[in-house]
C-alpha cells in the first residue's frame, strides 16, 4: 500500500507541480511561451501515449519488474531535470520522466490489487485514490513552496530520495505477476505517439514559425493523418491498444469525450492562471499556490458528498452539473480578471470551478467502469486516463496559442489581454463537455465485450487505473 501509493503520488504530482514554478524557470533558463508549454506537455504527452503500452509491458514481462524499471527511469529523469542547464535539456528530461511514469503508474494499482485481500480491496483503492487526488490538488502549492523557499530545481529533486527509498522496498516487498499471452500493440503506440506529437507541436509553435509555414502545416496534417491511422488501426486490428468498438457504447463515448474536453479546458486554464497570479498580481510562488487551493483542492472536500449523490441519482447528472459549474467558473474568471483585480473578486470563480471539478471527478471513474463488461475494465480505465492526459496536453497547446495570439509577457496588461480570450475558449470547451456528458445513459450499462480469450483477465490488472 505505502509503496504503490507513494509512487502514484509522485507521478500524479508531476502533472501540475511545475505550473507555479514556470515564472522562475523562465527567469533562470529563458525561453518563450512555447518552451514553457513543453516543460508541461513533454511530460503529459509521453505519459498519455505510453500509459496503456506500459500496462501491457507489465502484463507480459512481469509487473514488479516493469514497475521497478519505470520507477528507476522516473527517478533518474527527475535528477536530470533538476540538473538541467537550459530549457532544452529540461524539456528532454521531462519527456523521459513521462516515460517512467507511464510504465510505473498503471502498474501501481495492479500490484496493489494483487497484494490486498479482496475483503480490504475497496478500502485500499479508496486510500490510493485519495492520495493521488491529494497530489493533483497540492501540486501548485508544493511547487510554489519549493520554488520560493529553496529553488525550482527542488520540485524535481524531491522525487530522487523518495525513489531511491522505494526501489529496494519494491524489490523486497512486492510480488511478481504477469498475464500469459499479453500482446503489445507497437503499431498503435507509434501511430498515436507520432500523431499527438505532430498536432501539439504545430499548435505550440504555430505563432513563432507562422501558421502557414511548411513546418507547421506539415506537422498538423501529418499528425492528423497518423491519428486517423490510429483510429483505423483500432477498428481493424485483432488486438489494438484501444479497441474503437468500445466507443459504440454511449456511456463509454460520453464520459471519455467529456473527460478529454474537461481536461483540455482545465489544464490550459491552470497553466495560464498560475502565471497570472505571479506575473500580474505579484504573488510569490507559495502565495499563488495557496490562492489556487479553493479551485484545485475543493475535490478533497466535496468529492465524498458528490460520490454519495451519484450513487443515489446516477453519474450523468452529477458529471454534467460539475462540468457546467467548471465552465461557469472559467467564464467568471474571464469576466473579472484584470491587471488590478483583487483576490476576493476572483474567489467566487475559484470556488465555483473547484466544486465543479469535484462533482466531475467523484462519479467519472465509476461511469467508466460501469460502461463496459468486467473483461474490458482494464482497457477502459487505461483509455480514460490516457485521454485525460491527452486533453491536458492539448489544452496547454490550444489555450497557449490563443494567449500568444492576443497577448504576451511584455506587461501585466499584455498578459491579461492574452489570458481573457484563452479563458473564454476554456469555458466554452468545458461547456461542450457538459453537453457531451448528457450522452451518458441514466445508468451506465456494459457493452458487449468481444475481447479475445487472452484479454479476459484484464480485470485483475487495472481496475485499477481509474
Amino acid at each position: 500500500m505505502i509503496i504503490t501509493s507513494v509512487a502514484g503520488f509522485m507521478a500524479a504530482l508531476d502533472n501540475l507541480v511545475v505550473t507555479t514554478a514556470l515564472p522562475s524557470i523562465r527567469k533562470d533558463l529563458g525561453g518563450a511561451l512555447e518552451d514553457l508549454q513543453w516543460t508541461v506537455n513533454a511530460y503529459t504527452l509521453t505519459f498519455a501515449v505510453l500509459l496503456m503500452f506500459g500496462a501491457a509491458l507489465g502484463d507480459r514481462f512481469g509487473r514488479r519488474k516493469l514497475f521497478i524499471t519505470g520507477l528507476t527511469i522516473f527517478t533518474g529523469a527527475s535528477a536530470a531535470a533538476a540538473l538541467a542547464s537550459g530549457i532544452g535539456p529540461l524539456v528532454a528530461a521531462r519527456a523521459v520522466q513521462g516515460v517512467g511514469a507511464a510504465v510505473m503508474m498503471p502498474l501501481t494499482l495492479t500490484l496493489l490489487t494483487a497484494a490486498v485481500p479482496a475483503a480490504r480491496r475497496g478500502a485500499a483503492l479508496g486510500i490510493f485514490s485519495a492520495v493521488t487526488g491529494l497530489a493533483v490538488a497540492s501540486g501548485p502549492l508544493i511547487g510554489g513552496a519549493l520554488t520560493e523557499h529553496l529553488s525550482w530545481q527542488w520540485i524535481f529533486w524531491l522525487n530522487v530520495p523518495i525513489g531511491l527509498v522505494l526501489l529496494p522496498l519494491a524489490w523486497l516487498r512486492l510480488g511478481e505477476s504477469r498475464r500469459p499471452g499479453a500482446r503489445l500493440d507497437v503499431p498503435g503506440t507509434l501511430l498515436v505517439s507520432g500523431g499527438l506529437f505532430g498536432v501539439v507541436y504545430g499548435l505550440v509553435n504555430g505563432r513563432t514559425d507562422g501558421w502557414s509555414s511548411a513546418t507547421i502545416l506539415t506537422s498538423l496534417f501529418a499528425g492528423a493523418a497518423l491519428l486517423a491511422g490510429f483510429v483505423l488501426h483500432g477498428l481493424r486490428s485483432a488486438h489494438p491498444m484501444l479497441p474503437m468498438r468500445l466507443f459504440r457504447n454511449r456511456a463509454f463515448a460520453g464520459i471519455n469525450g467529456a473527460s478529454l474536453l474537461m481536461f483540455l479546458g482545465m489544464f490550459g486554464s491552470i497553466f495560464l492562471l498560475s502565471q497570472f497570479f505571479q506575473g500580474v498580481l505579484g504573488y510569490s510562488p507559495t502565495e499563488a499556490g495557496l490562492r489556487m487551493l479553493p479551485w484545485t483542492g475543493m475535490p478533497l472536500v466535496v468529492a465524498p458528498f458528490a460520490g454519495i449523490l451519484s450513487d443515489r441519482i446516477g453519474g450523468r447528472p452529477v458529471v454534467a452539473a460539475g462540468l457546467a459549474l467548471q465552465a461557469a467558473g472559467l467564464a467568471s474568471f474571464a469576466l473579472v480578471i484584470g491587471a488590478d483585480v483583487s483576490y476576493p473578486v476572483m474567489l467566487p470563480a475559484l470556488i465555483l470551478g473547484g466544486i465543479g471539478m469535484a462533482l466531475y471527478f467523484a462519479p467519472a471513474s465509476s461511469v467508466v467502469m460501469s460502461s463496459v463488461g468486467p473483461a474490458e475494465q482494464g482497457i477502459a480505465s487505461g483509455a480514460n486516463n490516457a485521454l485525460r492526459e491527452v486533453g491536458g496536453a492539448l489544452g496547454i497547446a490550444v489555450l497557449g496559442a490563443v494567449f500568444s495570439a492576443q497577448g504576451g509577457y511584455e506587461s501585466p496588461a499584455a498578459f491579461t489581454d492574452g489570458t481573457v480570450p484563452a479563458l473564454w475558449i476554456g469555458a466554452a470547451v468545458v461547456a461542450v463537455a457538459a453537453l457531451v456528458a448528457l450522452l451518458i445513459p441514466r445508468r451506465g450499462t456494459p457493452g458487449p465485450t468481444g475481447l479475445a480469450p487472452e484479454a479476459a483477465p484484464a480485470a485483475d490488472r487495472e481496475k485499477v487505473s481509474a
